[in-house]
Parts: C-alpha cells; structure tokens; sequence
C-alpha cells in the first residue's frame, strides 16, 4: 500500500481513506464474479494537485474535460501496475456513489456547502477515483470520526456568502450562486468560493486563486475544463 499511496502523492493525488465493501455499498466487482475486498479512495488538494495538473499536457492542450483526462491517465498507470481495478466519478450515468464511500472510511461529514468535509482537509479534498482490489487490503485505519461539521458551533460558512445562497436549513441553492457568478467574471468572486474559504478547518488546502477561477469556470460553461 506504501508503493500506492507514494505514487499517488507524487502526481498531486492522495489516499483518503479505506473500508471494506458491504453488499449495500454499490462497489463495483473487481472483475466478472470477483466481488471488491477492499476500496481506497483517491482524491486532491489545491496544493497538492494544481502545480502538477498546470504543466500536464492535458491542462495545456485546449480539448473538454483536462481534469479528468489528467485523473484517468495518471490513476490508470497506477492501477494497471499495482493490479488494482478503478472507478471514476465523472463516468457516467449511473454515477458511483462517492460521498457514501467518503462517509464510510470515517472523517467526513456533510457540510452546508454541499460538499463533504474532511477532519484535516475540510472542504478541500476533491474525489478523484477509487481503487477496487480483490485482496482484503485496508489502507489505513478507519477513522471513525464524524468529521468537522457537527461538531462546529460557529458555523461561518453560513454567514460568508454574500447572497446568502448557503443555508443552514435549505443546503446550498445553485441557481443565486450561479447568477452571482454571472454578474462578473473578472471579479474577486471568481478567485474562491467565499462560504468554503470561511471554515476554519483545512486553511493549508485551499485552492490557489488560479485554480479556484479555472473551477469556477468549469461551474460556469465558461470553459472546457
């Protein structure tokens, strides 16, 4: 699992955790009749994936989806030398069920911003791919921690968005995000989430501005990411 866990890091990936599948967990068979013994999540930071993703070919070459062409190029030599399987969350319909994955390896916890929140990470982890393996390989421990958020008592996240577009009762509404992101691409608003840079957990992951606009593009149809 080390040999795993140092590849990933060194493409900007990292190992979030791992659980043993159930028959209710919708993982995937490893192979016709060879049921999962084993799933490790892969997912990124902003520190740890943009300086990497930046000089990949994919970010440079102007074709749809660089992320997920960089994600599946690197994670698939990976898999294909440790003999693992991989799932995406960007294939399909039907899509995998990756916060239910993120929920059961522990330190997560649903956030008003409709993303998950990490114990270390908070909102900054992104899900990248699954790794599937028919040996009972355990990555890590499992944290059985509730991750950060029921546990929050300020809660400031609520309170950062200037449209109020994040409720503690109502979740997240897209649309008012949406047309407040509409209002001016070239604005501060388009460096970073400000609701998401208000929790007070995971500071050291954030996004850079730089990859904060090229995702708040994508979120727009404003590129090809």
């Amino acid at each position: 699992m080390n040999d795993i866990t140092g590849r990933c890091d060194r493409h900007g990936f990292l190992v979030l955790g791992g659980f043993s599948p159930g028959p209710n967990d919708a993982v995937p068979e490893v192979a016709p009749g060879t049921p999962a013994q084993s799933l490790f999540l892969v997912g990124s930071t902003g520190p740890g994936i943009w300086p990497v993703f930046s000089e990949s070919p994919e970010f440079a070459d102007g074709a749809p989806d660089p992320l997920d062409r960089f994600t599946r190029r690197i994670l698939s030599g990976i898999a294909q030398d440790c003999g693992l399987a991989l799932v995406f969350p960007f294939d399909g319909p039907p899509y995998h069920p990756f916060q239910k994955w993120a929920m059961k390896t522990g330190g997560f916890s649903q956030s008003p911003l409709g993303v998950l929140a990490h114990d270390i990470y908070g909102p900054w982890s992104g899900f990248r791919a699954a790794f599937l393996s028919a040996e009972g390989l355990v990555p890590m421990a499992e944290n059985l921690s509730a991750g950060p958020c029921p546990d929050c008592a300020d809660k400031p996240c609520l309170s950062a968005c200037p449209v109020n577009a994040i409720s503690g009762t109502e979740g997240y509404d897209v649309t008012r995000c949406r047309d407040h992101l509409a209002k001016g691409r070239g604005e501060p608003r388009f460096s970073g989430c400000l609701a998401r840079h208000a929790c007070p957990i995971g500071a050291d992951f954030r996004q850079s501005p730089e990859q904060a606009r090229f995702h708040m593009d994508s979120f727009m149809g404003l590129s090809k990411a």
